[in-house]
């Protein structure tokens, strides 16, 4: 799972802006062109934000919200998010207010079929992630054929044909430009191409072949994008160029499509390039710094929705009542995520494997007053408590809990660190805990390996 706390918390709040309204037409395109390029999981994002940006009132909502509705890990979300924003359906805009992040997500229309195919990395990625014979298929099903409309000219009137530019009214001029570009379609990929050397590109293509004007009737965009879905430099590109060359000296755009494709067949390979999904995790540590189990079970309760995490302990889907206790706690109260997964796990050590919601919101009610904001100040309450409780059965005091069925506990493996440095008498008393035996079991049961949260 990826470590994201410095990229995103569940707590974290987002608006969902979507300045023009999408069409079934979007949804297709989404599900057949898009889907099979980054994966289920980055749509159902993507619908879901869809689906809430279309209630009339502007809403604010946490992480949390997208956790449960999706019932992904937040780590899950994350990769979905930037696989949206790489592919050019999602722009995201953050906020530090204070200790608090809040984001905006802006949901772009995809491309349409046309712009789609003619763009060199979406339709070479497309083709191979399905293959030639689907490839062919899906471009024949969205080609436009015209209406089938033989021997017709295409008389239709240009905007320009129709309306003729007048002065412009004073004070205009600024808002409308801000209106359109709020408005305007998405743009396919954001691409940027200024790590491709053009100068280099251009001092060994000979001004008498190729002149500059033939070389800007090609966006340099176009350019940078062929080179690097086929991995070429630019004096591979040179020879491209030179190769895409029509008997006038011009360069047609799909010419150099096409001679792109044919120089990577016959000097590079004859399969399809392959893109690959990469993401370079910001640096969360410093290199020599080791990450403990302890770390990875700290960074499983923050970013794991307590629904989830009952699950992993208990096997089955929790009962409601105890996914609305945790949603109350963190909703309402303010709880972050990590410190209810302490609690619950808590309280069913304490009250016999049972949940209920008089003896969590009193210990809540405790903690909040206690400041308690962290996972780790959750679990050293959680074991200064426990203490308190096995000193209380080690003396014979009774406290105020049902008394035990014989089952075993399932106690949370935070609580060994600090049950090891009690004295004997306190050990003895809490039964004769075999520790390793017990904290891989419990570890199994969270989906715990000895490498990390799987």
């Amino acid at each position: 799972m990826t470590i994201l706390y410095k990229e995103l918390q569940p707590t974290d709040s987002y608006k969902i802006r979507m300045p023009q309204p999408l069409s079934e037409y979007d949804r297709k395109l989404l599900t057949l062109f898009y889907q099979p390029l980054i994966g289920p999981s980055a749509i159902s994002l993507f619908m879901s934000l869809w689906a809430d940006a279309e209630q009339e009132a502007e809403k604010e909502y946490n992480h949390y919200h997208l956790m449960n509705m999706l019932t992904m890990p937040l780590g899950t979300i994350f990769e979905a998010r930037i696989s949206l924003e790489a592919i050019g359906l999602l722009r995201t805009c953050r906020k530090k207010d204070d200790d608090m992040r809040k984001f905006t997500y802006q949901l772009l229309p995809p491309l349409d079929a046309k712009r789609f195919f003619e763009d060199p990395l979406l339709s070479t990625f497309l083709f191979s992630k399905i293959g030639q014979q689907a490839y062919r298929s899906l471009r024949n099903r969205f080609r436009d054929n015209g209406g089938d409309e033989t021997g017709f000219e295409d008389v239709s009137r240009t905007f320009l044909d129709v309306y003729t530019p007048i002065q412009k009214m004073r004070g205009m001029e600024d808002d409308t430009a801000i209106e359109i570009a709020e408005t305007s379609v998405g743009n396919g990929v954001p691409f940027k191409h200024s790590d491709f050397d053009f100068e280099l590109l251009y001092s060994g293509l000979s001004e008498q072949m190729v002149s500059k004007t033939t070389l800007n009737g090609v966006p340099k965009e176009i350019i940078a994008k062929l080179a690097f879905l086929y991995s070429l430099t630019p004096l591979d590109m040179q020879k491209v160029i030179m190769m895409a060359l029509d008997e006038n000296l011009k360069l047609p755009e799909d010419r150099l499509r096409k001679a792109t494709a044919e120089y990577y067949k016959m000097n590079v390979s004859k399969e399809a390039p392959v893109l690959h999904k990469v993401f370079v995790q910001p640096t969360q540590r410093k290199q020599a710094e080791v990450i403990t189990r302890d770390d990875k079970l700290v960074e499983y309760l923050e970013s794991t929705p307590p629904a989830q995490m009952l699950r992993d302990i208990n096997g089955k889907e929790p009962l409601s009542v105890d996914v609305q206790l945790a949603e109350r706690l963190i909703n309402t109260h303010g709880l972050p995520i990590g410190v209810v997964n302490v609690l619950l796990q808590y309280i069913l050590l304490r009250n016999d494997g049972k949940i209920t919601n008089k003896f969590a919101e009193r210990i809540a009610s405790h903690w909040m007053g206690k400041k308690i904001a962290t996972v780790k100040d959750a679990m050293e309450i959680s074991r200064k408590e426990h203490d308190q409780y096995m000193q209380w059965k080690a003396e014979g005091q009774k406290p105020a809990t049902k008394r035990s069925s014989g089952r075993e506990e399932k106690v949370p493996e935070w609580f060994y660190k600090k049950e090891k440095k009690t004295d004997k008498n306190t050990v003895k008393s809490s039964s004769n805990i075999n520790v390793d035996e017990e904290r891989r079991k419990l570890l199994k049961e969270l989906g715990i390996s000895g490498d990390g949260v799987k």
